[in-house]
């Protein structure tokens, strides 16, 4: 197939997503020239199609010939590239089609694309507990937690490993709703009050949180969706862009003075 100047983008388009060894093969050769028995390993096809769709490549100027090896033009490479990161965006869309009514909605501040390259984690119904795992590891090396409305307080293994940040000198802040402190302050008394005795564990009781979570662990942010019948945390998301960051900051400072810390 030969491109023509009159061909549509969505032509191309069309082209290399009908058949995913065209793209397989285009981003290989972005990363270095390859002969066309490595193209042939990439791709998982036969000698005849990667014949076909190196032409087809020619013919669109992606990629030409240098002694017996194929390379990636300027155009190819910009190509390989908006494909990559359109296939991302699509990938990141997909998994939250089924969950996107739980997160934060235009009107709370929030955008897609402040989360583009956010590690999404769903629940599944043979890991229902995914995104509390996820969240919990993020709690591992984290130097601050600050979490609003995410109910991670009362969850187990997160009670324990944010008593034990806080016991060892980390800042930990959890702003829930009374129904969770209480949950909390009766989980276990003496290892909640050991670790809010330094004064790096601190708690505020907010009456009017949004449905969705959210926080900062370290140097990462975290948007969580819950199930509003069940309570349970169905996805999450965590990046360390500076967007999310900014808009996680600013959420938070917003909850954070709507009330005093509660005693140990």
């Amino acid at each position: 197939m030969e491109a023509s100047a009159t061909t549509s983008p969505l032509d191309d388009v069309e082209y290399l997503s009908r058949s995913p060894h065209r793209v397989r093969a285009l981003s290989a050769l972005a990363r270095r020239p390859r002969s066309r028995a490595e193209l042939r390993s990439v791709m998982g096809v036969s000698a005849s199609t990667v014949r076909r769709t190196i032409r087809a490549f020619e013919a669109r100027q992606w990629v030409h010939r240098r002694g017996g090896q194929y390379e990636v033009t300027a155009l190819g490479a910009f190509v390989a590239t908006g494909m990559a990161e359109l296939l991302d965006k699509l990938e990141t869309e997909q998994r939250l089609r089924g969950v996107w009514d739980l997160l934060p909605t235009e009107a709370d501040g929030f955008a897609v694309w402040m989360w583009a390259d956010a590690v999404v984690t769903v629940a599944a119904s043979e890991d229902p507990y995914r995104p509390v795992n996820r969240l919990k590891s993020l709690l591992g090396s984290a130097s601050e937690v600050r979490i609003v409305g995410t109910g991670l307080a009362v969850l187990e293994p997160c009670l324990s490993e944010l008593c034990r940040l806080a016991t060892d000198g980390v800042s930990v802040e959890i702003i829930d709703t009374p129904t969770v402190v209480e949950q909390l302050s009766e989980s276990d008394p003496e290892q909640v009050a050991r670790a809010a005795g330094n004064g790096t564990l601190v708690v505020r009781r907010h009456s009017d949180l949004p449905p969705h979570g959210f926080g900062v662990f370290g140097d990462r942010v975290a948007v969580v969706g819950t199930d509003p019948e069940s309570g349970t945390v169905r996805v999450s998301l965590d990046t360390d862009a500076p967007t999310a960051r900014d808009w996680v900051a600013s959420r938070l400072d917003a909850y954070r003075e709507a009330g005093p810390p509660l005693t140990p």
